[in-house]
């Protein structure tokens, strides 16, 4: 008696929560959205998810070709807008960027940065054009960026060595690359590679 009533609960339970998941789903769609692009049809929970498959470039062309160039996603519980041509992406970036500049306010981003003070996670607005405008002219200037080329030559020529030292006939290049990387983001902010044995 005791198994049947808890498997009794259990399904009462998941149907309930199906109905209301669907009737939800039903109900936000019929409602009017004014000015929205284009979306193809989702499902409870997962929205989209479904359709992107383990090619999700394809799925975006095929779905970009029956929807256009702007069409509205739902990703699990977000709302991703996918611009699949050049003019659009142009339209949002430079056109249309002050609109589409903002960020989501998150808490643990929010809390790490002082709240949300850094160049990466501010709201647009002064705070950050004054930001970005530091930021290019004393780290991403032309000047700056020529004076960190020894050190990007110097570890893209220890990658080359290092590849053809191998005695392996298959190279693991998205380790090597992001290794690559590391070291040259470590040099140029500490003036040394970080090891991993180091902290051993």
């Amino acid at each position: 008696m005791y198994l049947t009533l808890s498997s009794f609960i259990f399904s009462f339970l998941s149907f309930s929560i199906l109905v209301l998941f669907v009737f939800k789903s039903r109900t936000s769609s019929s409602k009017p959205h004014k000015n929205l692009p284009p979306s193809p049809p989702t499902l409870p929970l997962i929205g989209n998810l479904h359709q992107l498959g383990s090619s999700p470039h394809r799925a975006l062309q095929a779905m970009a070709q029956t929807y256009g160039q702007l069409m509205l996603l739902r990703l699990g519980c977000l709302h991703v807008l996918v611009a699949s041509s050049a003019d659009a992406a142009q339209e949002i970036m430079k056109t249309h960027d002050s609109i589409f500049a903002n960020r989501p306010k998150v808490n643990i981003p929010d809390r790490l940065s002082y709240g949300s003070r850094d160049i990466t996670f501010s709201q647009y607005g002064e705070y950050w054009r004054q930001a970005k405008a530091i930021a290019i002219s004393h780290l991403l200037s032309n000047k700056r960026v020529q004076s960190y080329q020894q050190v990007r030559k110097e570890e893209a020529t220890l990658l080359i060595r290092k590849i053809q030292e191998t005695q392996e006939p298959m190279v693991n290049l998205s380790e090597l690359l992001i290794s690559l990387t590391n070291n040259v983001i470590c040099r140029l902010a500490l003036g040394r590679t970080v090891i991993t044995n180091d902290f051993i």
